[in-house]
């Protein structure tokens, strides 16, 4: 073994002599540079390979001795060396290693070097499921495959990255779990939840939903079918006191008041509906579960002021009252918006000046907290424009909307407090966590791979991925090697 790891360093250092001599050359000849990079590279990727080989082979098989004591049993080496792949980020090594056990036809129980070297569950080296899965869970796996391969030259199958996906994603709650609640000084005084649902297209099962359709749809007739994912957010932020008036400049004439506060330790979460165990656990259920316990631990002492803003979903608002109390229900100040908007073309043209004014004044008086003001006078519109049976219904619908979230639109009260009054985080997280990777062209999901990606984009767009990344392999470091220390003490006495 000595031999063979003095033979892959020697390896080592001639390729990269030759690499020297070759950028020499190179040199010599006037390539052009890019030729150069490339070539450096390929041959970088080679070095690193016989280096960590030479590294393998300097740690001997682990060989420990014919007997090993653990957990009060004796265990036999058995016979011969026992070979196992390790696909690293400079290419495949093969690992020979000494096994204890019983019986050769048992299950291997302590195998030394695996647990010297922190060698994963599967063949992939840490570093290269991290690389993969930070490119799985922005793009397709195809496309990610062909990016590790165009850079590394490794080849993987689709099937090996969606399993590196879902085991990885396995860790998810427990890296959660583990996470320190924010201390208080870096907190605001305003603590912030937000939740809304997306659709992520799920693959038909024909036993469920029988044949998918053939030839032209009919008018209501889908190709594939959605499952609604809840999206929730938590975050502080310091208060914010705006006027009516500044509301509307911003929103509507995009003049953004300076100096916002910034959101704090900002968490997203997102939930499909899935059957676990038999038991059906339903999305929402699991957000705003979530959601309570971050008021719990954020909100130990009661001092910060708990605020929800969300659009006008009514099952959302029944599922924040039933996991959340003292709470200010907000209403999203952009759903209003497009309700008033909606009543606006019932009376003038879309786009036209008399349109937008209709638009001003009333988002105006609904930030004063005129709200049945604005109610009553577009009743009164209702009774006295002489609309059109389809303009009469969609100006009742946005009548009902407001009636119906008018408990949730007190908005003169929130701006004086410096309430948040729109839900840009969670619909930001909407389109980033959800439909920017899970809606790309011809993707259909299976609910249990669909969450896994969504845990770990969660991960991702939460900026936790190196800690993550970190946490799972301590994890799996104790789950999988727990006579660690019995094989550090017998090392060195073999040694």
């Amino acid at each position: 073994m000595i031999l063979a790891k003095e033979q892959a360093f020697l390896k080592a250092e001639k390729e990269f002599q030759n690499m020297l001599e070759s950028v020499k050359q190179a040199a010599a000849n006037g390539d052009m540079i890019h030729e150069v990079e490339g070539d450096l590279w390929e041959q970088l990727l080679k070095i690193g390979r016989l280096t960590l080989q030479g590294y393998v082979d300097s740690q001997g098989t682990g060989n420990l001795g014919p007997n090993l004591v653990y957990e009060g049993r004796e265990l036999h080496r058995l016979d011969g060396l026992f070979d196992r792949r390790y696909v690293s980020i400079f290419g495949e090594l093969l690992i020979p290693r000494t096994v204890y056990g019983t019986r050769l036809t048992q299950k291997f129980e302590v195998i030394p070097l695996d647990g010297r070297l922190g060698l994963p569950e599967s063949d992939f080296s840490y570093v290269l499921q991290g690389w993969d899965q930070s490119l799985c869970v922005q793009n397709s796996y195809d496309e990610s495959r062909h990016t590790i391969q165009r850079i590394l030259g490794l080849g993987q199958t689709i099937g090996s990255l969606e399993q590196m996906n879902r085991c990885m994603a396995e860790e998810v709650e427990e890296f959660h779990d583990s996470q320190p609640v924010p201390s208080p000084d870096q907190e605001d005084s305003i603590l912030v939840l937000t939740a809304d649902g997306k659709g992520v297209p799920i693959r038909r099962d024909p036993q469920q939903d029988g044949p998918s359709p053939r030839g032209r749809l009919t008018k209501g007739q889908k190709a594939g079918k959605k499952r609604e994912a809840c999206v929730g957010g938590v975050y502080t932020v310091a208060p914010f006191v705006r006027t009516a008036k500044e509301v509307v400049d911003e929103v509507l004439r995009k003049k953004k008041k300076a100096k916002r506060p910034v959101p704090k330790n900002k968490q997203l979460r997102a939930a499909l509906t899935q059957t676990v165990g038999g038991k059906e656990i339903k999305g929402k259920e699991r957000i705003f579960s979530w959601l309570s316990e971050q008021v719990e631990a954020r909100n130990k002492d009661g001092t910060k002021q708990v605020v929800c803003v969300m659009d006008g979903d009514r099952s959302l608002w029944k599922m924040l009252i039933r996991f959340v109390v003292g709470v200010v229900c907000i209403l999203d100040i952009y759903h209003a918006l497009e309700r008033l908007w909606d009543a606006a073309y019932c009376f003038f043209p879309e786009g036209s000046g008399e349109a937008k004014t209709f638009v001003t004044e009333r988002l105006e008086r609904i930030l004063e907290g005129k709200v049945g003001y604005v109610i009553g006078g577009l009743k009164q519109m209702d009774t006295k424009g002489n609309l059109s049976k389809r303009r009469r219904e969609q100006l009742s619908k946005v009548i009902v909307y407001l009636e119906n979230n008018r408990k949730f639109m007190k908005y003169d009260e929130y701006l004086e407090s410096g309430y948040p009054i729109g839900s840009g985080v969670v619909e930001g997280a909407c389109r980033h966590l959800v439909k920017d990777r899970m809606e790309g062209t011809g993707m259909r999901w299976r609910v249990v791979g669909a969450q896994s990606m969504l845990n770990l984009r969660a991960v991702f767009l939460n900026d936790e991925w190196d800690f993550f990344q970190q946490y799972r392999i301590e994890l799996n470091c104790r789950k999988l090697y727990p006579y660690g220390e019995i094989i550090e003490s017998q090392w060195s006495k073999a040694a």
